[in-house]
């Protein structure tokens, strides 16, 4: 099985290293990851300018690779070429925080994975709620990786793992929740006189209801979330019919 691993937060981050030491007992991996930190970048494909690849050495002095581009585009790359390697299997982490509920849409973590499913390759997001969960959170990915592989995911589905911090209770299979941001504006001034701002504020919490990714960590359980690309609202399209849009 050859796996994947990359990441948002730079090919130097320390959860990625125990990612990959703890996926090589299970398979053979390759590292492509971001040259610096991509946190909150989305889904991105980098059209407008080109894109580099570079050969880089990891802590533990095995090689990887570094790429100018985003998550989504460290997958590309590989799944287009760049590099000599064929993933039967991608995994994007492992991220310092959680990714719960519309988190998802702004992580480069999971949009990393949402590259991957969207090629027809199993992809899984791992996220914690403290760093200090690393270890377990990779030995989870380990234990993950090679069932995915061999059961394999629905079309277009990717799997969106959260650990949580302290005393594992056990694994939930969730829905999304509901999270709550709490962004705020902060408007300064550069030396010149032009104003310029910071998206800030509190760090999100949520809404832990039984059966969400949200509540589940909230509980102490691994949270294990399948993520499918169709986001079309099925059940409001009778209702838009009713608005008579044809004239």
């Amino acid at each position: 099985m050859n796996i994947l691993v990359t990441n948002d937060d730079g090919y130097s981050a320390p959860g990625l290293l125990i990612l990959k030491q703890a996926l090589e007992k299970v398979g053979t991996v390759a590292v492509v990851a971001p040259d610096q930190n991509w946190s909150a970048g989305g889904h991105v494909k980098t059209l407008h300018k080109p894109l580099r690849v570079s050969k880089e050495r990891l802590a533990d002095g095995s090689d990887a690779y570094a790429s100018s581009g985003a998550p989504s585009d460290c997958v590309s790359l590989v799944l287009l070429g760049a590099i000599d390697f064929k993933p039967d299997l991608i995994v994007s982490g492992i991220n310092p925080f959680p990714n719960l509920s519309h988190d998802v849409t702004y992580s480069g973590t999971v949009t990393a994975a949402m590259e991957g499913a969207l090629s027809g390759i199993p992809s899984i997001a791992v996220s914690v709620e403290d760093a200090v969960a690393y270890e377990p959170a990779a030995q989870f990915a380990a234990l993950l990786a090679p069932i995915a592989y061999r059961q394999g995911l629905p079309h277009e589905t990717l799997l969106n793992v959260n650990v949580p911090a302290g005393e594992i209770k056990g694994v939930q299979i969730t829905r999304m929740g509901q999270r709550v941001y709490h962004d705020e504006l902060v408007a300064r001034v550069d030396p010149r006189g032009r104003p310029y701002y910071w998206i800030g504020g509190d760090f999100p919490t949520g809404i832990p209801d039984d059966g969400t990714d949200v509540g589940a960590l909230h509980h102490g359980y691994i949270s294990v979330t399948p993520i499918h690309m169709d986001m079309t609202a099925y059940q409001f399209m009778e209702s838009l019919k009713a608005w008579q849009l044809h004239g």
